[in-house]
């Protein structure tokens, strides 16, 4: 995740609909498959991580982030958390690529050297925004290089090695709004680049997560269309 949006929410992450959602959809993709050391690739704060730990029965998270001034060791629980600046190999089951990709200019290059990195049979959790329709000051506040739509982000994990289990967007519900206030965006003219995540009030928040809720039964058959592309993959 990006430590720009992670300063904006600041405590308020996990409670944030965006977030939260996310966070459960990357525990609906997972499924029950066995998760036990997590290698978390451009991670950020570990957000996505932490919460594994936290609801699923792993057991260790390595967050792998350049962004960090120097490696640091912490907890979630009674569970340890490694933040590293690089990595050279992991013996891990579960890799998390959460809006990583977007951010290089090789993205199946960058992908390919963390298949390199860890044995056969670990999973890949990738996601990255949706749609170059959507671009917008968001994104080059963000610094992304691009959108994805699921065919594209599923050719790029085909080409760094990795065999595609299952895709599909994420967000449906809410790409209507969020395509109308890009439009509007654009129709105002150039605006100074800004992050379109912020802090909701209860009610606002409680819509928007409920809406995400719906939606997560039914998100694995979604190929339509989503504010965010969800793929997950093995080596």
């Amino acid at each position: 995740m990006d430590l720009k949006e992670s300063e904006i929410l600041g405590d308020d992450i996990e409670h944030h609909w965006y977030y939260a959602s996310k966070a459960k959809a990357l525990m609906k993709l997972l499924g029950n498959t066995h998760c036990n050391r997590i290698l978390d690739v451009g991670a950020g704060s570990g957000f996505f991580s932490r919460y594994l730990l936290a609801h699923s029965a792993a057991q260790e998270a390595w967050c792998v982030d350049i962004s960090y001034e120097c490696d640091s060791d912490a907890m979630e629980g009674n569970k340890p958390v490694h933040f590293r600046r690089s990595i050279d190999a992991l013996d891990t089951d579960t890799v998390l690529l959460m809006d990583v990709l977007e951010h290089v200019d090789d993205d199946a290059a960058l992908l390919k050297a963390y298949v390199d990195k860890v044995p056969a049979g670990s999973r890949f959790v990738i996601s990255v925004p949706a749609f170059q329709f959507l671009w917008s000051g968001h994104d080059v506040f963000l610094e992304h290089k691009r959108r994805y739509t699921l065919t594209q982000l599923e050719g790029v994990v085909r080409n760094a090695g990795l065999r595609v289990r299952r895709g599909h967007y994420y967000f449906g519900g809410v790409l209507p709004l969020a395509a109308m206030l890009r439009l509007g965006e654009r129709l105002r003219g150039p605006q100074p680049p800004r992050s379109q995540l912020a802090r909701h009030g209860l009610l606002s928040n409680c819509l928007l997560g409920s809406l995400c809720h719906l939606e997560l039964p039914l998100a694995r058959f979604n190929r339509a269309g989503g504010l965010t592309v969800f793929c997950l993959a093995e080596k």
